[in-house]
């Protein structure tokens, strides 16, 4: 008896086809394509289906394959300047809870401050066609401002409210951060100040702070205050270096504001090692209010910016903008403003 053919076995790198989905969950294969671009647009029992066999089969949709446009469908992506601290981390939880419902993924990128590097993930994002772009910051590079103006999708700067937003700006002003920092410290007696802040020459939101902070001195007749800067990360570290170094000019200073809170924290250790009194010799404002804030001691005065909230504005509009329905207030800058936190260390 002749012996049959083994069932030949799928070679190894073939990939599931979106036909073999269809034949399995008993649909077509353009139900199928709608069912992974737009899920709530597909009743729930076939989704079900859709969904049984797509986990059964182990297929993953070939972006390449199946078009620009189905890619763009899907893909919403984010280019922030560090993921090394939580201030965008909060951010992008609180976007992808909103796109979650959508079926609307995030592509994340990492620019680290470089605003050649940001041009660089912004022409790879636009490659994929996105449903939407989604930065940090009104400040790009020439090649990335042309780029975006002639993008044909909805375009987010988040974190920074300005002048002459490429689309929809989404955050807070931060040279008036700096100037409430400025404000609250006046108002408790002190007048020999400094600003301590990390790669102000790239961080340009932290640059802003710092010179709200100079501005309202000015107006309320202190003396400038001093303004510490380092090449490095903003960390602990850094904080409590700066901190050190302001310590030991001629003028004892009796009041500073640190770029964000990892900063402020540093300056706290640095006063412990020290043996100064906050904030009775010295009070400590930062920014940012991260988890640890509330807990150091003395409990950091922070000034809290609206960071989830900048993720779930972002994340409605751009839904509101591919739904091509009206949004409520179209206005190209949406000002969340920001919150003073006031603790022990002032």
């Amino acid at each position: 008896m002749k012996e049959q053919p083994a069932p030949r076995r799928r070679r190894r790198m073939q990939r599931v086809t979106m036909s073999e989905v269809a034949r399995a969950a008993a649909v077509s294969p353009s139900t199928v394509s709608l069912y992974l671009r737009k899920p709530a647009l597909v009743s729930a029992p076939v989704g079900e289906r859709i969904a049984r066999a797509v986990d059964n089969l182990g297929y993953v949709p070939s972006l390449v394959a199946g078009g620009l446009a189905a890619a763009g469908s899907r893909a919403v992506s984010v280019i922030v300047p560090t993921i090394q601290n939580d201030f965008f981390a909060n951010t992008i939880a609180a976007l992808q809870a909103e796109l979650d419902p959508a079926g609307l993924q995030i592509l994340l990128g990492n620019t680290d401050y470089s605003l050649a590097r940001e041009e660089q993930l912004v022409r790879t994002a636009l490659s994929w066609a996105p449903a939407a772009i989604v930065l940090v910051g009104l400040e790009h590079s020439r090649g990335t401002k042309r780029l975006l103006l002639g993008a044909q999708m909805p375009v987010f700067e988040i974190w920074e409210c300005g002048q002459s937003p490429i689309d929809t700006a989404v955050g807070f002003h931060h040279r008036e951060v700096g100037q409430l920092a400025l404000r609250h410290l006046a108002g408790l007696g002190r007048e020999r100040l400094a600003f301590l802040g990390a790669r102000m020459e790239e961080d340009l939101r932290a640059r802003q702070r710092a010179a709200g902070f100079t501005a309202a001195a000015a107006e309320a007749g202190l003396q400038v205050p001093a303004i510490l800067d380092t090449p490095g990360t903003a960390s602990t570290e850094a904080g409590g270096r700066l901190l050190a170094e302001a310590l030991a000019r001629p003028e004892r200073i009796d009041g500073i504001a640190c770029s964000n809170d990892l900063m402020a924290l540093g300056a706290l250790f640095e006063c412990q090692r020290q043996g100064i009194r906050v904030p009775e010799e010295l009070a400590v404002i930062g920014f940012g209010d991260l988890g640890f804030s509330a807990s150091s001691v003395p409990p950091l005065t922070t000034i809290r910016p609206p960071g989830r909230a900048i993720g779930g504005e972002v994340g409605r509009h751009i839904q509101q903008r591919l739904a091509e329905t009206p949004m409520p207030t179209r206005s190209r800058t949406i000002d969340l403003g920001f919150e003073l936190v006031q603790r022990a260390s002032t």
